[in-house]
């Protein structure tokens, strides 16, 4: 049975055939994976023999086959104001130098051929007009005597666009190696809106300055400079067989900062202030916008006269934030809202200011109106509305007398001696009774601004606090940190101090603040257009151990009864006409103030007629063919030629005619396109395409692009490029 049972079921027993196959099969695995083993081993083996027994020696190789490193510059970071535009941005600008010992260069051809010496005078006399034909001819002799390897051509730098036209003069023209003529890149910081707040932006030591990258001299440069800067990248060329490759670690571009400016309240402060220096002949001008619930400074101006008429915004100092100056009697509000605080008057209390002149320890304290007789009897509210320095004085001393440290306290409870974090600014000096300097004349004099230094911007600050419901924020020039287009860090509103003093003490002074310009020594501010609250102060300016000269300053806010902006204006050492606060610095702050209402104003313009002047032919922004072409079309604007073919076109109307002239943009393969004119984006297309990156403001389109049309495109580099409508 057993027999039977196998015979029936033979797939139990495997021939031997296959059984002889399996091992075959078996022995082979075990062969290949000896041998797979053998090869890891081995290699394991010499990576282990490279990267440690035999390291320098490969590390030798590779520096044999290598260029050494060269650092390739990033791009500093750009400088925007509040609203996007770009301020300050990179330039490429290129100094001109001579190699008379190149291989190629033959000094008989320089001198005697038609191309050489003389035509090349000619051309970069007519071109530079910084010397003569002769002058010229005499400084490339004087080069060529001296075998120069880098003579400087030209002491001045170029832009793109006349590099590449000096290249083509006479010899030049001949190339590097003949001619030995040859440029140094160099990076300038532009800036596109001229001088406006060009003291606070700051500026920049250059290349050859530093050694390298350009560093921050002075304002925002400066104190961004480490984040403006970027990092190095750089270039590794290495020898792989018979080829050489590239090797890019690219460098970080510095981060952009948004400035809080805004350019339209700078342009309107700068030339308010400038017209009124101008017109008394005054030394320097001081003027600063700051938005009241924010504390972002939408404006500040430093000008100074540099010669008779002329006055620019100064490079030297930036008097707005580090001025240490005796403020006069902008400082007697501070005072009275100390003796507010302290109970020790009220607004409506009677003070005998007789006939303007009050006798204190041997010394007169003189109002402005005393050659007029004086004041006599006033109240505290109408010595402030007066400017009344026998007043203040008068209530400060009832207070404080037997106790003037409880007034320099109270000085520094409502924020006068603050520390603001303004980077660069001065701090206040508020002497106290441990100065040696402290007599019994200090207390009333403090009293009215004198024996005290405080800075512009500190005054600011303080009345803004009145402006702003009490609270004393940091004034603030950057909103944002942008890397990328990408926001890094915003800047918040900071509080110094959440309440200078109480709620009824505010409205006392909120609403002597008014009165001074509705009744009293500021009546020369008032405007129909926007109701302004602010003081006056006129000081003497202390000059070796006396005083010379006037300081005239108004502070103050707008609209008065719902503020949105504070301001001060100071001005120093007038030369014509009476030193008046109200006329010269209260009529800047007039001025600032109605143009800022006029333009923040609404109007619909649905409602106005159509303009007389309008155009018959739209602009016409350039860029892609395909669409311009279907836009005109569209509306039934002629235009010529009728057909073109694909790619980029600008567009220019014909004069006295309806029709569109379309000329084809030329696309060089490694060069920057021009897209001036364009929108945002088939220029961002173009200038991507190209290998760039594209740094953008504005809106509209393009009016300005940072590297020139037809310039060689550099791995890695930024473009940046500026829209209007």
């Amino acid at each position: 049975m057993k027999e039977e049972a196998r015979k029936t079921n033979p797939e139990e027993e495997e021939p031997e055939e296959i059984t002889s196959e399996k091992k075959q099969i078996m022995w082979r695995y075990y062969v290949v994976t000896l041998l797979l083993g053998a090869m890891i081993l081995n290699i394991s083996f010499l990576i282990f023999k490279i990267a440690f027994r035999e390291k320098e020696k490969w590390n030798e190789v590779v520096e044999r086959h290598k260029i050494p490193d060269q650092l390739v510059k990033p791009d500093r970071g750009n400088i925007y104001s509040s609203d996007g535009k770009l301020m300050v941005t990179n330039v490429p600008r290129y100094y001109l130098y001579m190699d008379f010992q190149a291989d190629g260069f033959v000094a008989d051809t320089f001198l005697r051929s038609r191309s050489g010496l003389d035509s090349l005078a000619l051309c970069l006399s007519k071109k530079l007009k910084n010397r003569t034909v002769k002058g010229y001819r005499d400084h490339l002799l004087r080069g060529m005597r001296s075998q120069s390897r880098e003579y400087p051509v030209y002491e001045g730098r170029v832009s793109y666009a006349d590099l590449k036209e000096i290249k083509q003069f006479p010899f030049l023209r001949r190339g590097r190696n003949v001619s030995g003529f040859y440029e140094k890149e160099v990076i300038q910081r532009q800036r596109f809106y001229g001088s406006l707040a060009s003291r606070t932006i700051g500026d920049i030591y250059n290349e050859k300055e530093t050694g390298g990258l350009p560093k921050g001299k002075t304002g925002l440069e400066l104190q961004y400079d480490s984040l403006l800067r970027g990092q190095y990248g750089t270039k590794s060329t290495i020898r792989i067989g018979k080829h050489w490759t590239n090797i890019w670690e690219e460098p970080v571009p510095g981060m952009d900062i948004v400035t809080t400016i805004d350019l339209q309240i700078q342009d309107f402060t700068e030339k308010a202030l400038i017209e009124k220096l101008r017109s008394i002949d005054a030394e320097t001008g001081v003027a600063m916008v700051m938005e009241v619930r924010t504390g972002e400074i939408k404006a500040i101006s430093n000008i100074e006269r540099i010669r008779p008429g002329v006055y620019v915004e100064t490079n030297t100092r930036n008097y707005a934030l580090t001025d240490q100056l005796e403020p006069g009697s902008t400082f007697k509000i501070p005072s009275v809202m100390v003796a507010l605080e302290d109970k020790v008057c009220t607004p409506d209390d009677v003070l005998d200011v007789g006939n303007g002149i009050y006798r204190y320890e041997n010394r007169n304290i003189v109002d402005h109106n005393a050659d007029k007789g004086g004041y006599h009897q006033i109240t505290l509210a109408q010595a402030i509305w007066y400017s009344s320095n026998i007043g203040v004085a008068k209530t400060i001393l009832k207070g404080y007398h037997n106790n003037p440290k409880k007034f320099t306290d109270g000085l520094s409870r409502i924020g006068m001696d603050a520390d603001l974090h303004v980077y660069g600014a001065g701090r206040p000096r508020i002497r106290t009774q441990k100065d040696p300097r402290w007599s019994k004349l200090t207390l009333p004099w403090m009293s009215f601004g004198y024996e005290v230094q405080i800075p512009p911007i500190q005054m600011l600050a303080f009345y803004n606090a009145i402006a702003n419901d009490g609270k004393m924020i940091r004034p603030v020039f950057t909103k944002e940190i942008r890397q990328d287009g990408k926001t890094v860090d915003r800047f918040s509103t900071e509080v110094i101090r959440s309440s200078i003093c109480s709620r009824e003490t505010l409205d006392i002074i909120r609403e002597m603040l008014v009165n001074v310009v509705e009744k009293g020594t500021g009546r020369m501010v008032h405007s129909d257009a926007v109701a302004i609250a602010g003081k006056t102060g006129t000081a003497q300016i202390a000059t070796g151990g006396g005083y010379q000269s006037h300081q005239v300053t108004f502070c103050g806010y707008f609209p008065a009864d719902d503020p949105a902006y504070s301001c001060i204006v100071v001005i120093r050492r007038p030369r014509v006409g009476t030193p008046s606060a109200g006329a010269m610095s209260g009529g800047v702050f007039k001025t600032i103030a109605e143009k800022i209402h006029s333009e923040q104003t609404r109007i619909d313009l649905r409602s106005m007629d159509d303009d007389s002047m309008k155009v018959a032919l739209p602009e016409v922004k350039n860029g892609e063919a395909k669409a311009l072409t279907s836009l005109l079309n569209e509306l039934d604007i002629e235009m010529e030629p009728r057909r073109l073919k694909s790619g980029y076109v600008t567009a220019e109307r014909r004069t006295n005619d309806r029709r569109m002239e379309l000329k084809a943009v030329s696309l060089k393969e490694n060069t920057v396109p021009n897209v001036v004119g364009m929108g945002a984006r088939d220029a961002i297309y173009l200038l991507e395409k190209s290998g760039l990156r594209v740094s953008m403001s504005g809106r509209g389109q393009v009016v300005f692009q940072s590297l020139a049309s037809g310039q060689r495109v550099n791995r890695g580099q930024t473009v940046s490029i500026v829209l209007r409508n």
